[in-house]
């Protein structure tokens, strides 16, 4: 089940259609209240997150969103007007997993949903767990402790994190980075990888000192 959750009518019909056609389930509000009260009964499999809405801005649902354990895994993508690094990089900070501006074509969309579905079915299928330096991640259900501390990563910071450890001791380009957890392969998003990174070091507190930054190259864990 994919919901969207965007205030223009026309917008949100034409992502609607566009879905239904392609064999997804779909479910659409043009309110936060609705959305809230249908997240009450049934947890979407991916978000399409607009940020202008009324009530509520999309930052604030995003941050509700992975400050609660029940929904912090759930896949966003956010939908907004606005394409100034600035409101691309809030978004990615608050635990967005992708985003898309407006205006936009409905294949892209299509395609970068598809792209976040296989992301969170890897890390949902996978049961190995990884421990280290004082980290310890089970793969299978979902969860990474710091220490005696459980922590809650978005989809792709968890994966960011699997990343790093399993390669642990080995420099991870950016590039590399961005291949193999967002599958793009342009130098022009390396900022995800930035960002995301520096999320990830706030949520492990003390234990950010595994990943280690190698100027101009990317990171390793240690």
């Amino acid at each position: 089940m994919i919901y969207i959750l965007e205030d223009d009518d026309n917008i949100r019909k034409l992502i609607n259609y566009s879905l239904k056609s392609q064999g997804y389930e779909v479910n659409d509000f043009a309110l936060p209240s609705l959305f809230w009260q249908a997240m009450e009964s049934q947890k979407p499999d991916l978000l399409l997150l607009d940020i202008m809405l009324p009530e509520e801005d999309g930052i604030s649902i995003l941050k509700k969103l992975r400050t609660d354990f029940k929904t912090s895994v759930i896949p966003v993508i956010m939908l907004t007007a606005k394409d100034s690094e600035y409101d691309v990089v809030t978004g990615l900070d608050a635990g967005a997993d992708d985003y898309v501006t407006k205006p936009f074509g409905m294949m892209a969309l299509v395609s970068r949903i598809k792209a976040v579905l296989r992301r969170y079915e890897k890390a949902d299928s996978r049961k190995e767990i990884i421990e280290w330096g004082g980290i310890k991640i089970d793969e299978n259900q979902h969860t990474v402790f710091a220490g005696s501390k459980q922590i809650f990563l978005t989809v792709k910071e968890f994966d960011l994190l699997v990343l790093l450890m399993k390669n642990r001791g080995n420099v991870l380009t950016r590039e590399q980075l961005l291949e193999a957890v967002w599958e793009l392969s342009s130098a022009v998003e390396s900022r995800t990888v930035d960002v995301h990174i520096r999320t990830l070091r706030a949520k492990l507190g003390e234990y950010e000192k595994n990943i280690e930054t190698i100027r101009g190259v990317g990171y390793k864990f240690i």
